[in-house]
């Protein structure tokens, strides 16, 4: 049975173990500042949150997520991050994060919880059974150029 619970400090060193295996997967280098900074924002855990999610004892999965106001509506809560363990992929446990997730979202006024993924992800097969729609939107990203004028 797989359970889900928030990260709390005893959770650092496995933690770190799993987003370090999903910033290799995404091939995204993260400093060792980064990840301290990220931990610290996670476990400040008012709009930005983490858990874990673990089997027979083991942490197996993270997740991270943010809750942000609407401009239509009420709040919002946006998975930014969720990886599980590639030895136990297809066992439910990112399926148990995403139902744990959406339940404290609605618990704290964000009725709805939503994510991004890339086309070709593996995951989609999970995302295309739980989600309630796709909406068919397109993710943009705007880096401003440094030397570019406001």
């Amino acid at each position: 049975m797989v359970e889900i619970s928030p990260l709390t400090g005893s959770d650092r060193a496995n933690w770190e173990v799993l987003a370090r295996g999903q910033n290799a997967y995404f091939g995204t280098e993260i400093s060792d500042d980064g990840y301290e900074q990220t931990w610290q924002r996670l476990l400040d855990g008012e709009q930005r949150r983490g858990i874990a999610a673990r089997l027979d004892g083991k942490m197996v999965g993270i997740a991270h997520y943010v809750f942000h106001a609407a401009i239509w509506g009420v709040g919002r809560c946006y998975l930014a991050d969720l990886f599980v363990d590639p030895e136990v992929r297809r066992r439910g446990v990112a399926t148990a994060m995403l139902k744990w997730m959406a339940w404290d979202a609605e618990e704290h006024g964000a009725p709805r919880l939503y994510w991004n993924t890339l086309d070709d992800s593996p995951a989609r097969a999970l995302y295309d059974k739980v989600a309630t729609f796709h909406e068919g939107l397109i993710h943009y990203s705007y880096r401003r150029d440094a030397n570019q004028r406001s």
